[in-house]
Order: structure tokens, then C-alpha cells, then sequence
């Protein structure tokens, strides 16, 4: 009767091990396509004046920009400026919100790395792992 027992438990044991290695392998392979996309975001924004023409990658780095020659051979350098500057501005907010858009396909709305996309700081990693800190202490008081 215990051979057969640990064979049962045994068996139980592969197929609980071949359920997980398959969520492993599904998750692994969703990550591979959310990599790619993330790599592919790319975001592009014309001023309001349509001087200036931005494209920003998923980090709000700029990748491309553009300029009305003709617009801008007459105008102050320093209007220019402010207007390349803000129009970047946008389009990495943008970028970041599109980040933070294809990551809540995979993360819960709460987690510390969500709200770091979000807010760009870093005490959000830590945020839950904080609590649970302090909730022991205060335990222990």
C-alpha cells in the first residue's frame, strides 16, 4: 500500500510540476512579447504651432526631430527652444503612459512597479515591502 501511495503522490507531484512549468512557459513567452512592444513604442507629436515635429522611443528618448526650415529661420532661437523642449516634454509623457498601459496587462494596478512608472520614484518600489516592515515592528513594540 505505500508503494502505491507514493506512486500516486509521485505522479500528483510530475503533473503539478508540468502544470507550473507550462504557466512558466506562457509567461515566459507573453514577457518575450511585451519586450518586444515595449521596444517598438515609439510616439510623435507636432507643437501647436506645427514648428516642431518630435518622436520619442518607450523611454521618452528622443529619436527623431524635425523642424519647418522656413519657420524657423526668422524666429527667436530661444522660442524655438522652449518649444523643442516642451513638445518632447509631451510626447514622453506620452511614451510613459503608453509604458505604464502595455505593463497593467501584466502587473496589478497597485504594484510598486506601476506606481513607479507612474510617479518616477523610487520609494514606490519599496512601498509594500515598507509596510510590511513597519507592521512587524510595530509588533514587536
Amino acid at each position: 500500500m505505500a508503494v502505491t501511495a507514493n506512486r500516486d503522490t509521485n505522479r500528483e507531484l510530475r503533473d503539478r510540476l508540468a502544470e507550473v512549468h507550462e504557466r512558466y512557459t506562457r509567461l515566459r513567452s507573453d514577457l518575450d512579447d511585451l519586450q518586444r512592444r515595449l521596444d517598438a513604442v515609439r510616439i510623435t507629436v507636432v507643437s501647436a504651432d506645427g514648428l516642431v515635429r518630435v518622436t520619442v522611443g518607450p523611454r521618452g528618448e528622443l529619436i527623431d526631430l524635425k523642424l519647418i526650415r522656413r519657420a524657423t529661420r526668422n524666429m527667436d532661437s530661444e522660442y524655438v527652444s522652449r518649444t523643442i523642449v516642451s513638445t518632447v516634454h509631451t510626447a514622453s509623457q506620452r511614451a510613459a503612459e503608453r509604458v505604464q498601459a502595455l505593463m497593467g496587462d501584466y502587473l496589478p494596478a497597485d504594484s510598486g512597479a506601476l506606481r513607479y512608472l507612474r510617479d518616477n520614484n523610487f520609494g514606490s518600489l519599496f512601498g509594500r515591502s515598507d509596510e510590511i516592515v513597519q507592521d512587524l515592528a510595530g509588533r514587536h513594540e
